[in-house]
């Protein structure tokens, strides 16, 4: 029995810290270059998104879209035309993570080749 609680406080711990929660949602390499590229072009329709994400398939573009959106990161507005009009745009909580994300992407680019050599001495037998 104190094991099924101990199981269950340390679940709802990991499932309300703010860190592993929020992260987990906006993390994903997808996410980080939809944010992105919506952070440098502003108001894009699905079609030029895939664009400058060229190697991402639809599913999964619309898939991080609607994950985004529900985060309140991005805002979609359909507009009642035919044939269909969708663009997405940064919210105000989007756009406030934009310079998080660029300031990792460059700390990734500095250490990247320091990371990659630690690897490899791991590796080798």
């Amino acid at each position: 029995m104190d094991d099924m609680r101990a199981k269950n406080k340390k679940n709802a711990i990991v499932e309300i810290c703010p860190v592993r929660n929020v992260v987990a949602r906006f993390g994903d390499k997808w996410s980080f270059l939809t944010l992105l590229v919506l952070g440098e072009q502003g108001v894009l329709r699905f079609s030029e998104l895939r664009r400058f994400i060229p190697d991402i398939s639809s599913r999964v573009l619309s898939g991080t879209l609607r994950k985004l959106e529900a985060d309140g990161l991005i805002e979609r507005r359909a507009f009642p035309v035919v044939p269909p009009r969708v663009e997405y745009k940064l919210s105000a909580t989007g756009a406030s993570l934009v310079p998080l994300v660029i300031q990792l992407t460059e700390w990734a680019r500095v250490h990247m080749k320091t990371i990659v050599q630690h690897r490899a001495e791991r590796e080798s037998p």
